[in-house]
């Protein structure tokens, strides 16, 4: 008879790794856990499957060293601090962690990756990819209630104009294109994004690309 840990277990798995769920079949380093949980911080919120397998296969989580790694990848490797809640469910006679990770109530969620430096990532389908520096304004002007556009500028229009006669360009295109300094052009998409009129699109590939919204009929 299967139990009702194996049961919801086994649903889980089943649903396969995605936006807010991903595998982990062992802790071995605690740095690299802590970019899913600044992932899922920064995104929709999210959970690790600890002692599962790529495949789905229950592998278990197999010793004390392993959970004192999970808890280190929120608290100690991530900055500020995620939260963070375990539970522990028996399955196919093997214990699995699910980590369960909110998403941060205020962003981003940095986490180290080596010689003393923070980088935020964020969740895109079953990858864990480095924010863009648009995106970090974003949550910066977020926080600040910066970025109020009641009207824009003629320079602005120009450069909304421009957006929407080039197609989808990366941020270093715009920049040459545009003939603005990076940093402006940064907060304007930052702005532009956040009311609607730009995306920002991951291309698969390791680049964020930016373009004016498709027209609707």
């Amino acid at each position: 008879m299967i139990s009702d840990d194996s049961r919801y277990i086994l649903r889980l798995i089943s649903e396969g790794e995605h936006q807010q769920q991903d595998f982990k079949y062992k802790i071995t380093d605690a740095m690299k856990l802590a970019r899913s949980v600044s992932a899922f911080a920064n995104t929709d919120g999210g959970r690790l499957l600890i002692g599962v397998r790529d495949d789905g296969a229950i592998s278990g989580v197999r010793s004390e060293e392993e959970i004192y790694m999970m808890h280190a990848a929120a608290y100690e490797y991530c900055r500020p601090a995620s939260s963070i809640k375990f539970d522990t469910y028996y399955a196919a006679g093997r214990n699995v962690v699910i980590a369960t990770v909110p998403p941060a109530l205020r962003k981003p969620v940095c986490a180290h990756v080596g010689d003393g430096k923070y980088r935020a990532f964020i969740r895109i389908a079953d990858e864990n990819i480095i924010a863009s520096p648009v995106q970090l304004r974003m949550w910066k002007d977020e926080q600040s209630k910066h970025g109020s556009m009641l009207h824009y500028t003629d320079e602005e229009s120009a450069f909304l104009k421009l957006m929407g006669n080039s197609g989808m360009q990366t941020l270093n295109q715009i920049v040459r294109r545009s003939g603005m300094g990076r940093y402006q052009v940064i907060a304007l998409l930052s702005r532009f994004i956040r009311f609607g009129l730009v995306r920002q699109v991951y291309d698969g590939d390791g680049r964020f690309l930016f373009g004016t919204m498709p027209e609707t009929d």
